[in-house]
């Protein structure tokens, strides 16, 4: 059952992957990238490595996407 679960992930992964890449709106994009980091922490700990899910959760989906909302938030008056 788990490993269902891990695949669906995986699937989901390479998904939001190809939507980042492809979606025009930068804040569409930045919210398709939350995810995509979120998710990432459920694998993480699906394979059992809480200190990377933890990493992740601090860095990506939380430093990058905050300091992403500020580029994009100063850029858009330009």
């Amino acid at each position: 059952m788990i490993e269902l679960v891990f695949y669906i992930l995986l699937l989901f992964l390479v998904t939001a992957a190809f939507a980042v890449t492809f979606i025009d709106n930068l804040l569409s994009s930045l919210i398709v990238l939350s995810v995509f980091s979120a998710v990432l922490v459920l694998v993480f700990v699906i394979l059992q490595a809480p200190d990377v899910a933890l990493a992740e959760a601090v860095i990506a989906a939380g430093l990058s996407t905050g300091f992403f909302i500020i580029t994009i938030d100063k850029t858009e008056e330009v």
